[in-house]
């Protein structure tokens, strides 16, 4: 399915997915964003890169966006190789991080509840991260970052150039009061330097190996981004 070369990672790229399914105290249902899986997902396959699965509970994590008007949703979500891995995602806290190239964490507005707090995520983004490695994330997917710390005691998103939904966006579809913090606030709270586009366009800001996009119609762009790190270095020993 995916074809090897000489220049792209042996290793693949880990794809984690929240495991929240509602939104705050609404009841509302939530989860992962399916487009922002499947885009960045087709980009990475076509260029032959490998992707595994993961996610802070393990098992099938909540889905949110089932858009099947969009086409690679429709052919992903029927897709049984695709529905077989989500069904069965790792356990973020028991992966083995040295056996990836690159991190990349999905949006959702479920991200906001489990991925900032979670010591598999800190760990794990910051081995792959001081090992030479990418890390990725989409809309509220760098919501994974907000407590993510260095060896050395510093975020890592400090003094990084990165993109993430806005708050503008979050007050748009109203769940600024839903939500438990306003993520651009809280990373640049952070040290980071926020880059905003209008609000649902698409913006994908790298930073050496850190990879972020504003909003779901940033996904298929930030799989560009990570593809062309991923292809424009050597794979990491």
């Amino acid at each position: 399915m995916s074809q090897t070369s000489t220049h792209h990672p042996a290793k693949p790229v880990l794809f984690v997915l929240t495991s929240h399914g509602t939104k705050g105290s609404t009841g509302q249902p939530t989860g992962y964003y399916l487009g922002e899986v499947t885009h960045p997902l087709a980009v990475l396959q076509a260029a032959g890169i490998p992707v595994e699965f993961a996610s802070i509970q393990g098992g099938e994590p909540p889905v949110d966006g089932l858009n099947l008007d969009d086409t690679i949703n429709a052919r992903y979500w029927s897709d049984s190789a695709f529905r077989d891995a989500i069904r069965h995602t790792q356990r973020l806290g028991e992966v083995n991080p040295s056996k990836y190239s690159a991190i990349f964490f999905a949006g959702g507005h479920g991200a906001m509840w489990d991925f900032p707090d979670s010591p598999d995520v800190a760990r794990v983004t910051r081995e792959i991260y001081e090992a030479g490695g990418v890390v990725g994330a989409v809309c509220h997917g760098p919501a994974a970052l907000v407590n993510v710390t260095l060896s050395n005691g510093a975020y890592l998103v400090a003094g990084k150039n990165l993109s993430a939904f806005t708050d503008d966006e979050e007050r748009a579809v109203k769940l600024d009061q839903v939500v438990p913090f306003l993520l651009t606030s809280t990373l640049t709270q952070r040290g980071a330097q926020h880059h905003p586009a209008a609000d649902w366009t698409a913006k994908v800001v790298v930073d050496g190996r850190l990879v972020t996009g504003q909003n779901p119609q940033s996904a298929s762009g930030v799989g560009a981004a990570i593809r062309d790190l991923l292809l424009g270095q050597p794979a990491q020993a």
